[in-house]
């Protein structure tokens, strides 16, 4: 099988340019392997439906090898990237190298606390399936412990949801939270009323979705508030412990806080040996190779671009799955001696979802908001999914959500603790005894407003 191929291509990591990349090398002469952490590929755009338990995880990933099962010149291998030797043409894992001809670097991306990495265990970020899941263990769990407190006689503390950052993924997180709050748990507890949950969405910059035109900004904006969510914009925080944010000098508590402020390049870019941005994205060559080295390729997250106007493209999944399929190109005509093509990005729209039937779009000049915005969101998302069972399934869930409100992937798993309930108990444990709370201080029924 090895003489049937006359180059031997490695890729790191299984998103969405790196699958991209191997699906259009397939029908070209060449070996392809994939290296990723994970055995499977995960639709990122959807794991905050994961995160807010209206889709379990099946629903949004699918294994690498049976999305290339196809392929017969593809393999796929479940290792973690230590390093690369450029002059020796390999890939380094902990315990084998693996050669290469081209190297595709598509490892993706992390999250950033711009200097403050003691804030990650307080307020977990969304990249992965085990993210999500850990933010609806929180979630989910935070009513629980509000109810077991309350049913005792006890006031509850407080049920404030803090999302940091006002990008598309906190957008998406404080719009859905604010519909399990308002919607699907309205009338499941007898001694709280999460009606009256707090979701506050902290924005260090003027306005929030910075990346859209302003008006489709305004129009978010408008569209999180009649769902109750709080917004604040040019509020940067300056302080975090495990059941509160700091704003300055204001001390604002929190139940539960999550993070969607910043990202941060793999560190594997900084292993190619090439140039790289302040958040550590590699500054590539017009063709997507790195200063130096033409058999190397950067795509997805971990690659800086500047388009036609001068501006940085964006780590969004069309950006990757266009950066994949050229780069692939690019490598078939060196195999057929042709010159290679500069990269070129066609952007077909921007979309972003706010909350049930709340979305923003921009195709070029048009801009569209609320409910059709969300249908075009819905189904361009649907289109998208990787396997026809994830689709039918996706397809099924939503609209069962949307005539019933009810959200299915309601699983704590794991740790039933939580970081904002330990602070308090360990503070009340060294705190003067204090009266019983009477027993009007603590609702039956929901409707009535609760103590937050």
């Amino acid at each position: 099988m090895e003489n049937k191929h006359t180059a031997n291509v490695v890729i790191v990591g299984g998103g969405f340019g790196g699958l991209h990349a191997a699906r259009h090398l397939a029908k070209y002469p060449v070996r392809v392997t994939i290296v990723d952490r994970k055995n499977h590929h995960t639709f990122q755009p959807l794991l905050y439906q994961v995160a807010t338990a209206g889709l379990s995880p099946a629903e949004i990933a699918a294994p690498i090898r049976w999305i290339v099962r196809g392929h017969r010149n593809v393999e796929v291998l479940l290792g973690e990237v230590m390093d690369f030797d450029l002059e020796r043409r390999v890939v380094q894992l902990a315990d084998q190298e693996i050669p290469y001809d081209y190297l595709i670097a598509a490892p993706g991306a992390s999250h950033a606390y711009f200097g403050h990495d003691e804030w990650e265990p307080l307020a977990p970020g969304l990249k992965t399936i085990e993210d999500a899941l850990e933010i609806r263990r929180r979630i989910l769990l935070a009513f629980e412990l509000a109810e077991r407190q309350a049913a005792s006689g006890k006031v509850h503390y407080p049920l404030n949801f803090v999302v940091i950052g006002g990008g598309p993924t906190g957008v998406e997180l404080a719009g859905t939270l604010a519909e399990i709050a308002r919607r699907v748990l309205a009338n499941e507890f007898r001694s709280i009323d999460p009606e009256h949950t707090r979701i506050l969405l902290l924005e260090g910059g003027p306005r929030i979705l910075a990346n859209y035109p302003e008006d489709l900004s305004r129009s978010a904006e408008e569209q999180l508030r009649r769902l109750g969510v709080e917004v604040r914009t040019s509020t940067l925080v300056t302080g975090m412990e495990a059941d509160a944010v700091h704003i300055g000098d204001t001390r604002l508590p929190a139940a539960v806080i999550l993070w969607a402020a910043g990202v941060a390049a793999s560190p594997l870019g900084k292993k190619l040996g090439a140039p790289v941005d302040r958040v550590g994205r590699v500054l590539v060559n017009p063709d997507l190779s790195i200063p130096g080295r033409p058999e190397v390729f950067v795509v997805g997250d971990l690659a800086a671009f500047k388009d036609e106007d001068g501006k940085w493209l964006p780590g969004v999944a069309p950006v990757a799955m266009q950066e994949g399929a050229a780069t692939a190109h690019n490598i078939g005509r060196d195999l057929r001696d042709e010159p290679r093509r500069n990269f070129r990005y066609f952007n077909k729209g921007n979309l972003a979802t706010i909350g049930r039937a709340a979305a923003i779009a921009e195709f070029g000049e048009i801009h569209i908001s609320g409910f059709l915005a969300w249908l075009s969101w819905l189904f361009i998302h649907i289109f998208f999914l990787i396997g026809f069972r994830n689709r039918i399934i996706v397809l099924i869930q939503w609209a069962w959500s949307y005539l019933t409100y009810e959200r299915g992937a309601r699983l704590i798993t794991g740790d039933t603790s939580l970081p904002s309930w330990t602070a308090q108990n360990v503070e009340a444990a060294h705190a003067p005894a204090a009266a019983d709370v009477s027993q009007s201080a603590r609702v039956s029924r929901p409707g009535t407003p609760k103590p937050l």
